[in-house]
């Protein structure tokens, strides 16, 4: 019987279980790429079984667990398959496993996600099948658990990882640096950033910092110089801030694309000058914050709820932009996309894009028009405090398109079929819907 919990990413996760928490002890020695690990999981039973199955890649298991006692594993390429004895749904239990070795991205149909080395450093961007690279887990969107990160290395090196920085101590010659996140998290968010940084702060709602090579200029004349005022700018249109901090991690290395993570976005050194290209970028990563990491698609197919949300974000920024510059409005963004907007591939729609392209720029962009043509339909007073109660409906948790459907129909009242029928046009149809215009 396949317990694969998704099937855009076969063979990742498994239904039999959830893991509630992560305790991850990480000895990392940069040059040369070595990562010594005890990893604690605290684990639920979801489904009878006697066995369960992890996710780990390219690390050696020196020592298995369960609730203390030696266990029969099976090691495999993706990982182990752990005998546990039979087991009741709502047991509860604990395994723990040593682990070493040279972490290595894993390869994924959209090329390789998680651990990767840098020039001076380390870094991880996990989605969507990455999180294995470093850590063994239920790599399961949809499985969100709570993360303790320790991380041990050369005292010259910053480390930072999701949450708040609870405890930073010289060991040696070595620093332990131990970071938590108690909001829960799926497993391609965890993330940890290794390098010669510094980090200083913004003053925002919340606390907001950018951390950055030594000597990098972050602040006025840079993408990053409105980075606070895009926390409180989005908290507002949204609701609070999610999380207890926001960080923007800023590599030594160029980086193809940004990358978001709980609580903090990974940028390429490339994205530091001040152009709209790598301004909106920031909005957009921020905006995950909201959508995609609090509130997270339950399988991959609805990556538009991520995607889509945070790419209309960046028009909303460019719009509030106008305030104190040329900028243009979200209606003139969307117009600039729609036109020169990708054609769906074959049989792909937009809440089944196909795991092949998921990651591609129509899903961004038709998911942005989607939600630029509800706003149309019922205006910027509903609009936004329908997207605020979603956010508030369903902090930390699991969603569809037919959940945000329902969700829109339900609080639009009256025109709940007016709803459905743009929902069906710009999600379930191949056709272009024509452009919405904002009067």
């Amino acid at each position: 019987m396949m317990h694969t919990p998704d099937p855009y990413l076969v063979g990742h996760g498994d239904t039999r279980y959830r893991v509630t928490h992560y305790d991850l002890e990480l000895h990392y020695q940069v040059a040369a790429n070595r990562l010594d690990e005890r990893a604690l999981l605290y684990i639920t039973i979801s489904e009878p079984t006697s066995q369960i199955a992890l996710d780990l890649h390219g690390l050696h298991i020196g020592t298995l667990l369960v609730d203390s006692r030696p266990a029969r594993y099976v090691a495999k390429p993706s990982g182990a398959s752990v005998e546990i004895g039979p087991r009741a749904a709502g047991d509860s239990l604990m395994l723990e496993l040593q682990v070493s070795g040279n972490p290595r991205p894993v390869p994924g149909i959209h090329g390789e996600a998680g651990w990767e080395e840098l020039t001076d450093g380390a870094m991880v961007g996990a989605q969507p099948q990455g999180a294995p690279s470093w850590f063994p887990c239920n790599n399961d969107a949809a499985n969100k658990a709570t993360y303790r990160i320790q991380v041990t290395t050369a005292s010259e090196y910053h480390v930072v990882a999701n949450g708040s920085l609870v405890e930073r101590a010289d060991v040696g010659d070595n620093t332990r640096w131990v970071y938590e996140m108690d909001r829960p998290m799926s497993p391609y968010l965890a993330t940890v950033q290794i390098g010669r940084y510094r980090e200083e702060g913004r003053a925002a709602s919340v606390p907001v910092s950018i951390v950055c090579p030594v000597g990098a200029e972050v602040g006025a004349g840079t993408a990053f110089e409105h980075q606070a005022e895009m926390v409180d700018f989005f908290s507002e249109l949204y609701g609070p801030y999610p999380f207890a901090e926001y960080r923007a991690v800023i590599l030594g290395d160029e980086m193809e694309i940004p990358l978001e993570a709980q609580g903090l976005s990974s940028f390429g050194c490339n994205f530091i000058p001040a152009t709209w290209r790598n301004e909106r970028l920031v909005a957009h990563e921020l905006a995950h914050q909201w959508f995609g990491n609090c509130v997270t698609g339950r399988q991959l197919c609805d990556i538009w709820l991520h995607e889509g949300f945070a790419c209309y974000s960046e028009w909303l920024w460019s719009e509030h932009k106008r305030n104190w510059c040329e900028s243009p409005s979200a209606q003139e963004r969307a117009a600039e996309r729609y036109a020169s907007l990708d054609p769906m591939p074959e049989e792909s729609t937009l809440a089944r894009p196909g795991m092949a392209h998921m990651f591609d720029d129509w899903v961004y962009k038709r998911g942005a028009l989607t939600l630029h043509a509800l706003r149309v339909l019922v205006g910027d007073t509903m609009f936004f405090a329908l997207l605020r109660d979603w956010v508030q409906e369903n902090a930390y948790g699991l969603v569809t398109s037919e959940q945000f459907i329902e969700h829109c129909c339900r609080f639009a009242g009256g025109r709940g079929s007016e709803i459905s029928e743009l929902f069906e046009a710009w999600l379930f149809a191949a056709e272009l819907p024509p452009l919405p215009v904002l009067q």
